[in-house]
């Protein structure tokens, strides 16, 4: 039998088939599994055979197995810190391949450290080839441990009584909810807190080209604001007028727009509409868990 750690993994999930069960299946196969693994559904119809197979997981008490309806990843992730039931919640993508210490790394640093959020080791697939170890400049597939000031939202813990004590994760995030990670870090480093950079605590992301926020296109050629809003609404929370004002230039100055001039407008549109929906998250005021 699998040694279980006393750490909780959230996994949030859209529009993910088989490498959502194939990387389940990877992380109840480890050597060291995690107490319990909460699976945070927002897709609203599967393939009848991802169904049954986590409906036998969710029966056989191998994963939590929890329906959502409405497709928001600060919203899942909200939901994970509320159901968990050990104090240190690892959230993962749903298309990854964990290395084996993955846990026990996570785990170790908040022994060590106090108060932290720890950013694990994320290895894309065009890295994988790659040795880092004489690297000067910090990247999330370095092999050097540091001090940071922002994480990737697909391998990192934290101490549940912490992240709900600063009210979770913030709603107004939504559609591709682009940068949402930033302003969690934002207000993190804000209540005195660090992250910590581990790279023992390693998952190769398998980066599925279906699903995910990879749902709402590409944000090069799409007019829609799926993915500007969440920058804007994040220079706001921030107080970066200057980076709001200079967004929309920025992103239709590009070496793509340079190639593919006629798709300038379409950009330009996108971001504009960003920053008008934006604005009115913004007045609203932010969305933290009660």
């Amino acid at each position: 039998m699998p040694e279980r750690l006393p750490i909780s993994i959230a996994i949030p999930t859209y529009n993910r088939e088989q490498v959502l069960l194939d990387t389940i299946d990877d992380l109840l196969g480890m050597q060291h599994v995690a107490a319990e693994i909460l699976v945070l559904d927002q897709t609203e119809i599967h393939q009848s055979n991802t169904v049954m197979r986590l409906k036998k997981l969710d029966e056989t008490n191998q994963i939590r197995w929890l329906r959502l309806d409405t497709p928001s990843i600060p919203k899942a992730m909200n939901r994970g810190l509320q159901e968990a039931k050990h104090e240190i919640v690892l959230f993962l993508d749903d298309d990854i391949c964990p290395e084996p210490e993955l846990l026990n790394a996570h785990l170790n640093a908040h022994q060590e450290y106090k108060n932290i959020l720890v950013a694990g080791r994320v290895i894309q697939p065009w890295q994988e080839i790659h040795n880092f170890s004489n690297d000067k400049t910090f990247h999330f597939a370095s092999q050097k441990s540091a001090w940071i000031s922002e994480f990737m939202a697909g391998n990192f813990s934290v101490r549940r009584g912490s992240a709900l004590a600063l009210g979770g994760f913030d709603e107004n995030f939504v559609r591709v909810a682009y940068r949402f990670e930033a302003e969690f870090a934002h207000r993190w480093l804000k209540a005195g807190w660090q992250i910590r950079y581990e790279p023992a605590a390693v998952i190769h992301h398998l980066k599925a080209r279906h699903g995910g926020t990879r749902a709402f296109g590409e944000h090069l050629t799409t007019c829609k604001p799926d993915h500007a809003v969440g920058a804007y609404y994040y220079c706001l929370s921030i107080g970066a007028v200057g980076e709001f004002l200079r967004r929309p230039f920025q992103a239709v100055t590009t070496r793509y727009h340079l190639r593919y001039p006629w798709q300038i407008p379409l950009s330009f549109l996108a971001e504009l509409w960003g920053m008008i929906w934006a604005v009115c998250l913004f007045l609203n005021g932010p969305r933290y868990i009660k």
